[in-house]
């Protein structure tokens, strides 16, 4: 196996980058660009090529998997994961919108507005609160027994979301939070801090109003 000394200098990936740009690389040398250097443990172009085969088979680079690299240490890992969330966030930003106010999540909500049923959705937001899914919790009567913590943070968990928005209409056209609407609020507040995912706002919509209960 080859290692990056037997490589010629304007070969290696950082040198290559410089001289005729990121398209010029290969995923491996890209990776190896990233990663930098090896250690006493592993040569970089063995750490590149372990890490790509977990990039192929999971499509993203997290923690707990990038820590099981031999080579790959704490710090090393940090960095890896960072350049990967960054990228992954700029490529979305024109695809999915940030929600930082009420109104922008009033945005994601339309469909449900004029709805002759409740229906219960879910936004959730990455570490820079870019919208990554919408979904449709429940349709029915609002109940703390309907919308349980367990249905709303499923998703959530899966998505890795760092925080959510819980948005419900009221048919009736009724600007108001209901006893009903403040009690899942709290209780779907209460498991987000325990879940390490923020609920950030629970919105009640009308045909022409919004209501924040946080």
């Amino acid at each position: 196996m080859s290692k990056m000394s037997d490589r010629r200098k304007d070969l290696r990936p950082r040198e290559k980058l410089a001289h005729k740009g990121p398209a010029a690389l290969s995923d491996y040398e890209l990776l190896m660009a990233i990663i930098g250097s090896g250690n006493a443990q592993a040569d970089v172009t063995k750490i590149a090529r372990e890490l790509l085969k977990v990039l192929r088979r999971d499509r993203e680079l997290r923690m707990e998997t990038v820590r099981t690299v031999v080579g790959v240490g704490e710090a090393k890992a940090s960095e890896i994961v960072a350049s990967f969330e960054l990228a992954k966030r700029y490529l979305l930003e024109s695809e999915q919108p940030i929600i930082d106010s009420p109104e922008k999540a009033v945005e994601q909500l339309a469909d449900i507005r004029d709805k002759k049923q409740e229906y219960f959705v879910c936004l959730t937001l990455d570490g820079a609160n870019r919208l990554i899914a919408k979904r449709v919790i429940s349709i029915g009567t609002l109940t703390s027994s309907l919308v349980h913590p367990r249905e709303v943070f499923a998703e959530a968990i899966t998505d890795r979301a760092a925080s959510i928005i819980v948005a419900h209409n009221h048919p009736s056209g009724t600007p108001e939070a209901s006893e009903a609407d403040r009690e899942v609020t709290v209780r779907l507040k209460e498991a987000g801090e325990l879940l390490g995912i923020k609920l950030i706002d629970h919105i009640v919509v009308t045909k022409s109003s919004l209501v924040q209960i946080i």
